[in-house]
């Protein structure tokens, strides 16, 4: 199956540009053939960089891997809290769009947290592998309560430190529960965890990925 993704690159004052769509095969919008609520934080100002870095890409693309293993999750959340469902914040990434978001951290104190584009490996998501997402609770219309907001930037988000953040009430037992009902449901259709983010889900290790899956320009 192939879809239109829109190309960006960066205009000389840096901000990216739409350029002619190109097709590129095997990446699906998730958000076209799944009910899921798609809210991509980078298609708009509301994240860690308070800019609209993703310009015209608001549709949810992963590799066809990445979207049926994403749609046999879904199911298994239906199933198992029929109220919830997926709301996505960040799917494929352009390199072009890397590119741009490293120019606006680097030498900052967001640095770490933007994967370098210049140098291997780069970020996963610019091979359309990698999926951030949290869920949804369809009745109240708001994000399931995961203890701290998408891309927040501590030791309170790290999967790593649950435990001792909920021994010590840092997390909450709801929280917790959430973060594992998001990733039991994620673990069981073949995904793998980010020890570091409680959102970040990839269809397969980095390697693997980078090997099986060009990068996207």
């Amino acid at each position: 199956m192939m879809f239109l993704l829109p190309l960006l690159s960066l205009t000389a004052a840096g901000a990216p540009t739409p350029m002619d769509s190109a097709i590129l095969p095997g990446l699906v919008d998730v958000g076209a053939s799944l009910p899921v609520r798609v809210e991509l934080k980078y298609s708009s100002t509301d994240n860690f960089m308070g800019k609209d870095v993703y310009g015209p890409l608001e549709q949810c693309f992963l590799q066809k891997d990445a979207a049926d293993m994403l749609a046999v999750a879904h199911g298994l959340l239906r199933k198992q809290h029929p109220g919830w469902n997926f709301i996505l914040y960040d799917c494929a990434r352009p390199r072009s769009v890397q590119l741009y978001m490293w120019e606006i951290v680097k030498d900052t104190p967001q640095q770490g947290y933007v994967a370098n584009p210049h140098k291997p490996p780069g970020s996963i998501h610019n091979t359309g592998c990698a999926v951030d997402l949290s869920l949804w609770d369809d009745a109240a219309a708001v994000a399931v309560d995961m203890g701290t907001p998408y891309d927040f930037f501590g030791s309170k988000a790290e999967p790593r430190h649950e435990v001792e953040l909920w021994k010590s009430g840092a997390l909450t037992s709801t929280q917790y529960a959430n973060r594992l009902a998001l990733r039991e449901v994620m673990l069981r259709a073949g995904f793998r965890i980010l020890p570091h983010e409680w959102w970040h889900f990839d269809c397969t290790d980095g390697t693997t990925a980078r090997k099986k899956y060009p990068v996207i320009p």
